[in-house]
C-alpha cells in the first residue's frame, strides 16, 4: 500500500526505493503486481485512482 501510495502522489521508483529503504527490483516486483490486480498498465493510472491519487 505505502508503494502505491507515493507512486500515486508522483514519486519516482528511486524516491520510493530511498524512503522505504527497499531495492529497486523490490519496488518494481511490486509495481507489477499491484498493476496486475488492479487491471493497469501506467503509474498515471495509478494516480487517477480515486482511492489512491488522494492520499
Amino acid at each position: 500500500m505505502d508503494i502505491s501510495q507515493l507512486v500515486a502522489s508522483g514519486a519516482t521508483s528511486n524516491e520510493v526505493v530511498a524512503r522505504l529503504f527497499l531495492s529497486p527490483r523490490t519496488v518494481d516486483a511490486h509495481l507489477r503486481n499491484i498493476f496486475r490486480k488492479l487491471g493497469i498498465n501506467s503509474r498515471r493510472q495509478l494516480r487517477d485512482l480515486p482511492d489512491l491519487g488522494a492520499a
